[in-house]
């Protein structure tokens, strides 16, 4: 892809992001619309996103007592679980697993549509297609997947307590105590903000492939492996950068 084409899609990407945000605070409100959709991508992904940090801090938990047993960390554990999944593990797991089921969901019903013109019928009876399909979309991405990570991460940290307890030997007090007294605000806050950021691009980039997809059935099915790759390695790119920007806002 040639460097011009790169910047026509970025710009591409910033002006629907500013018109979903505008249709999003614009009366009038698509509130079913986006019940309903909070409910597709926030309630069918609660089995997927639990059992996916259950068992990350299962292994965490095991991983960490047994590659240093000498050193006695095993008494540590639950800092080492919750603050691993709360600050960066948490939210990018659930982000990758839960937004490729999502992302690609949008872009293959969008493009759908797009392909066999419901996109076009939209517009000639003078509705808005990013109104009605885009900005319930993005509102409930920026909801759920919040919202998702943190009850991954509460259910990945009692992952690690049932390690911790079952295999470490270790009582259940001694666990949650180390958990407490580790976890800072700024931890929470830095793995909740991450997920927003993480929800935009997913949201984003699975509504513009679906809008901009051309071939019919063949087509769809590219955007949507597009949708999966692109949203897939944004995640983990900016995951780098917004992890050095918070250690330098909460290290001050």
């Amino acid at each position: 892809m040639k460097l011009r084409d790169i910047a026509a899609q970025t710009g591409a990407l910033g002006l629907l992001t500013a018109r979903a945000f505008l249709a999003m605070i614009a009366p009038p409100y698509e509130i079913g619309e986006w019940i309903r959709q909070m409910e597709q991508i926030g309630v069918r992904s609660l089995g997927v996103a639990g059992i996916t940090t259950i068992f990350t801090g299962m292994v965490l938990a095991l991983q960490t007592a047994l590659s240093l047993p000498t050193l006695g960390i095993k008494y540590y554990i639950g800092s080492v679980v919750s603050k691993s999944l709360v600050r960066e593990l948490g939210p990018v797991l659930t982000a990758l697993i839960v937004g490729g089921r999502i992302g690609a969901g949008m872009t293959a019903e969008i493009g759908t549509m797009k392909v066999t013109e419901q996109i076009d019928a939209l517009r000639s009876m003078a509705a808005d297609p990013v109104k009605k399909l885009v900005a319930p979309k993005l509102v409930a991405t920026l909801v759920m997947l919040p919202a998702l990570t943190v009850l991954g991460d509460a259910l990945g940290i009692l992952g690690g307590l049932v390690v911790a307890t079952g295999t470490l030997n270790l009582t259940p007090g001694l666990y949650l105590n180390d958990v407490w007294d580790s976890l800072k605000l700024g931890d929470v806050f830095t793995g909740v903000a991450k997920s927003f950021f993480f929800a935009y691009f997913i949201a984003i980039i699975g509504c513009y492939n679906g809008l901009h997809t051309t071939g019919g059935a063949d087509g769809v099915g590219r955007a949507t492996t597009n949708t999966v790759v692109l949203a897939a390695i944004l995640v983990l790119v900016s995951d780098f950068f917004l992890t050095k920007l918070f250690y330098i806002v909460f290290s001050t």
